[in-house]
Order: structure tokens, then sequence, then C-alpha cells
């Protein structure tokens, strides 16, 4: 089964991306901020990852520019799921290696149908 970490510092956030990934019959993890998502991918990597940009510690960025970095993870798939939603922030998401990125409040299932494009199940 296709596994997505969730990664976002908002515990309520966190907790509606992944009751929308689970009824949709996707498996998640979770993680509160950059720090531990890169932890947690390398502890267990995922299929894909959502995550938010604005976090403490280290941001959705700097986890983007850390995984494409590490030939391990260099081609894990990466969706942004921000709040910050000015077009030079998305151009920038892009630019750091994200494959989607969307903004909050977002269609449930466009995250949906993103998630499964990029993980090969659409």
């Amino acid at each position: 089964m296709s596994k997505v970490l969730v990664v976002d510092d908002l515990a309520t956030e966190l907790e509606i991306i992944c009751r929308i990934l689970q009824e949709a019959g996707i498996s998640v993890d979770r993680a509160s901020d950059g720090d531990e998502a890169i932890a947690r991918i390398q502890e267990s990597p995922p299929d894909l990852v959502v995550l938010d940009v604005v976090m403490p510690r280290m941001n959705g960025f700097e986890v983007v520019r850390e995984l494409r970095e590490n030939p391990k993870t260099k081609h894990l798939p990466v969706v942004f799921c921000s709040q910050k939603n000015t077009e030079i922030d998305k151009i920038w998401g892009m630019d750091m290696g994200a494959d989607a990125y969307i903004t909050k409040p977002f269609d449930p299932q466009q995250l949906i149908n993103i998630v499964k494009k990029l993980m090969g199940n659409n």
C-alpha cells in the first residue's frame, strides 16, 4: 500500500489533510515540522510527501532542498500544500523541486487527484 508523509506544524491542518487522504484509501504518516519530516523519511521512506511551507526550525523549502540533494530521496514526489499563495511562492516552490503546489484552502478532490497521479495510481 502506498504511504504518504503529511508534514504541517498546525495540528488541525495536519489532521484534515490526513483524514482526506485516509478516506481516499491512502496510508499516511505524520510529522509536525521539517526536522521530524527528514527523520521520518530517513527511517521509513514514504511514496510521496505533502508538505507545508511555513514551519518552525526547518521550512518546507529547506526540506525539499535537502531531499533533492540526497541521492536516496532526490526523486521522492513532493506536493506543497501551503497558505503562501502568491504566484512567486508557487514558482519558488516548483523551482526548489516540488512536483505540485496547492494552496490552502484547497479542494480535497484536487489534493487526492494530485497525490494519486504522482504516485502512479490515478
